[in-house]
């Protein structure tokens, strides 16, 4: 398999603080997003931060890993409702991402509740965003039938 490769692009003016900025990434599945500190600490609308960007990103690669794990044991998912929320504080050093909480909610046919937590575990332990941030951030899965 050769090398995927993702784009994205960030632009900003002015300090940390009171500063603006955009992203946008290769595809151009979206057009340019605001970027500011403000969304970070006080989750202001209208505008995005990395940590929600990361959520996303998150919550979307561990979808199809848990997707991909149902389908290999026999039981598909129907439907796999998932949110993730990234914790971002200040620490020591600074600030940081500390812990992302990932919930699922999954509709899936002749599954158990225990069986489909254990998929939902192994999905929040080799999704890639998730062996990406491993040992750096604290990961959460909670997982529960429709």
């Amino acid at each position: 398999m050769s090398v995927a490769r993702s784009r994205a692009e960030a632009v900003w003016r002015g300090d940390l603080f009171t500063g603006k900025g955009t992203i946008s990434v290769g595809s151009r599945v979206f057009q340019e997003l605001p970027i500011s500190w403000a969304a970070r600490t006080e989750r202001t609308q209208g505008t995005t931060s990395p940590e929600e960007l990361l959520a996303a990103a998150h919550a979307s690669c561990f979808s199809m890993s848990l997707s991909n794990i149902l389908a290999k044991n026999g039981t598909p998912a129907e439907k796999l409702e998932v949110t993730a929320e990234a914790s971002f504080e200040k620490v020591a050093e600074g600030f940081k991402v500390t812990s992302i909480t990932l919930n699922v909610v999954g509709s899936v046919k002749g599954l158990t509740a225990e069986k489909f937590a254990e998929a939902a575990r192994q999905a929040g332990e080799g999704c890639p965003i998730s062996k990406a941030l491993k040992g750096n951030v604290e990961i959460r899965v909670n997982a529960r039938l429709a």
